[in-house]
């Protein structure tokens, strides 16, 4: 059974280097346990959705949640599917500050990355701009 997972979290140390050995760690440990996914960052706020087996995102998200690179981490969503939205990324990278405002104005109040006030919309909207970079 696939499942996909939608966090939000803020990143303790927001330094690009940071943000960069997260993401390497991500693909390198998501490669050997068959989870896609996409990494949302700006403003010092991580938003990712994982999707792959019920237990390798169960354990994944208990791992992010025990991270100490991560703080407030929040789920957002979680539910059953039948295939993957992100099967083209081991990680997918989103850098807001990189993106169109007008694409966060269309799912929320402000130009910045609101976890809280967004949907899987915004995320689809970000995989049909070609936002997504760093594909492996």
């Amino acid at each position: 059974m696939l499942v996909r997972l939608l966090y939000a979290s803020r990143a303790v140390d927001q330094a690009p280097s940071a943000i960069q050995a997260i993401l390497d760690s991500a693909r390198r440990h998501n490669t050997d346990s068959g989870v896609t996914g996409l990494l949302v960052y700006g403003g010092g706020v991580f938003m990712q959705a994982i999707e792959g087996g019920r237990q390798a995102v169960s354990d994944l998200y208990g791992t992010i949640s025990r991270d100490t690179r991560h703080k407030d981490v929040v789920l957002l969503h979680y539910e059953e599917i039948a295939e993957r939205r992100f099967s083209s990324w081991t990680m997918g990278l989103v850098d807001v500050g990189r993106i169109n405002a007008s694409v966060l104005l269309k799912y929320s109040e402000r130009a910045v990355l609101d976890p809280y006030a967004v949907s899987m919309a915004l995320l689809d909207e970000l995989i049909a701009t070609a936002s997504i970079a760093c594909h492996a």
